[in-house]
Order: structure tokens, then C-alpha cells, then sequence
């Protein structure tokens, strides 16, 4: 029996927009994130969902709230679907990662999937290890709801698995997809695997554009 997954990027921070990396660092939701959020609650008030998961960092979870506002179902938070941690890396413009630590940067950016960074006053993980943590979090809760639709709502790494796992792309090769803040992104689950049938669905977000005054 499949599990019906919505899986959904957190809506905008002040520090996507600058491309400063966040890993667990725990950055709210800008102005421009919080429209997006209510423009997707608002899409998803008509899904059947039988559950809403959402990764414990607030990014994640005030997204997740806003769809919570249309549904009176069960609610979880889940540290396993935090975004990668990247240790010293975190908090970090990328140009700055690049100029402190070149050879770093470089395994990360070359897609050297057992390199890890350096810890910092964080935990750091490859890119294996983070891929092995998100996939077995997202089979975990799709489990949970046999047969029925769930969404998920976490961050770009995150998703950025769940779609490797259901192209069966190896995690070396390069990404050549997007991964769009509040986006939604529709897979199945069924007998330990990942179907993606829709990626990448942002027309709901025209809304959130045209709030901007």
C-alpha cells in the first residue's frame, strides 16, 4: 500500500536570499518567506492530508504551521529531517567558505560524498552520511501513514535526496535540478521506495509575488 508524500521546501530566509549556508543553524522565515508560506497554506487547504512533519529548525516548522492552520490533524517535528550539518561552514557567505577553506570547498563543491568539513561548534556530516539520515527519516513517517497523503516540510538538501532516491541517481553526479523555496514536490512510498511524480510546483507563489507592494 503507497503512501501518498508532499514534500516541501521551507519558505525564504533573509539568509537564502544572500546565499549564507544555515545547515542546523536555526534562521526564521523573512518577509518574503512568510507570504510564501500563506500563499502554499492556502494552495494545500483542500489536500486530504493525514498528517504534517516538519523538520524541528523554525524555517521548517512556521512553514508547516501555516498549512497546519487548514488541517486538524496530527503534527510532528522531527530533528532527522534537519538540513545537512556543515560545522564550521555554517553561518559562512559561500564566497567566504571558499577564501577560509579552499581545499574544503572544493572536495564539497567537487561532490566528494565522503569528504566531511571540518566540526566546528557543530557537528559536520558527509554528504552520505546526510543523504542515509534523510531518506530513512522520510521512509520512517511515510510508514507511519500507509494509504494515505502526508506532507512533509523540511529544507533543500533534504528534498534534494528524496529526489536522487527516486531517479536513482548515484550522489556523485552533479544537480541538475532545482530545489525552489516553498515549493511542492509530490512523491509515493511503497514497498521501501521513492516514486516522484510532480516536481517542483511553485504556481501557488504567483500570489505570494503579487502581495508585494
Amino acid at each position: 500500500m503507497s503512501t501518498e508524500l508532499l514534500l516541501i521546501r521551507h519558505g525564504e530566509t533573509a539568509w537564502n536570499a544572500v546565499r549564507r549556508l544555515q545547515g542546523h543553524l536555526d534562521i526564521g522565515l523573512n518577509d518574503a518567506g512568510r507570504r510564501q508560506a500563506s500563499a502554499l497554506a492556502r494552495s494545500l487547504a483542500a489536500e486530504p492530508l493525514a498528517a504534517i512533519v516538519a523538520s524541528d529548525l523554525q524555517r521548517a516548522m512556521h512553514t508547516a504551521e501555516a498549512v497546519a492552520e487548514y488541517h486538524h490533524v496530527p503534527f510532528h517535528t522531527d530533528p532527522a529531517l534537519r538540513e545537512r550539518g556543515y560545522g564550521v561552514f555554517e553561518g559562512l557567505l559561500y564566497t567566504e567558505i571558499e577564501a577560509r577553506y579552499p581545499d574544503h570547498f572544493t572536495a564539497w563543491q567537487g561532490r566528494h560524498v565522503d569528504s566531511v568539513m571540518p566540526h566546528g561548534e557543530r557537528h559536520a556530516e558527509s554528504f552520505r552520511q546526510f543523504y542515509e539520515r534523510c531518506t530513512a527519516a522520510i521512509g520512517h513517517w511515510a510508514d507511519q501513514y500507509p494509504g494515505r497523503r502526508i506532507a512533509i516540510v523540511a529544507h533543500g538538501g533534504v528534498l534534494e535526496c528524496a529526489y536522487r532516491a527516486a531517479r536513482e541517481m548515484t550522489l556523485e553526479s552533479p544537480r541538475d535540478f532545482q530545489v525552489r523555496n516553498a515549493s511542492i514536490n509530490r512523491f509515493t512510498w511503497s514497498e521501501g521506495k521513492l516514486a516522484l511524480t510532480h516536481w517542483g510546483d511553485v504556481d501557488h507563489l504567483a500570489q505570494a509575488l503579487d502581495d508585494i507592494v
